[in-house]
């Protein structure tokens, strides 16, 4: 067992309500692909709300993003789920539900095992890599850091 855990975070901009018919088939994915994730091997946590998923739960206090964050063994656990089969299939719809970004969304960060991330602590992660970059305190999937914790 390792004393380091991944957290992960990434934020979207609807373009719609989730209720809009533009957003039914990615709402109607969220629990499918979930259950990959909450069976993938090196998932450790997600966080949710009393629906069973995040989409209720603000970041930023903004109503048009939303939030997925979550906790893996490793980067390459965590790679295994988003490009594998089920995770995938909703990534290439992501352009008909989401704002293209213009900053980063997604951030990485070493945590002590065990450890689940507070939404205000992913806030600050992400606003840490849009303002400095990716480093071992706060990085992207494109550039890893070796685990530590800051």
């Amino acid at each position: 067992m390792t004393s380091f855990e991944l957290a992960q975070v990434n934020i979207s901009r609807l373009l719609e309500p989730l209720d809009s018919p533009l957003l039914k088939d990615f709402v109607d994915a969220l629990d499918p692909v979930n259950a990959v994730a909450d069976a993938a091997p090196g998932f450790r946590w997600r966080l949710q709300g009393e629906a069973g998923d995040a989409t209720a739960i603000r970041v930023f206090d903004d109503d048009w993003l939303i939030v997925n964050m979550s906790v893996w063994e490793s980067p390459e656990s965590l790679l295994a789920y988003v490009y594998g089969d089920a995770h995938r299939a909703v990534l290439r719809g992501r352009r008909q539900w989401f704002h293209h970004p213009v900053e980063a969304m997604t951030a990485l960060w070493w945590v002590p095992a065990g450890h689940r991330p507070s939404v205000a602590e992913a806030e600050e992660r992400l606003v840490h890599l849009r303002t400095h970059g990716p480093s071992s305190y706060v990085f992207t999937l494109k550039q890893t850091y070796g685990a530590t914790i800051n």
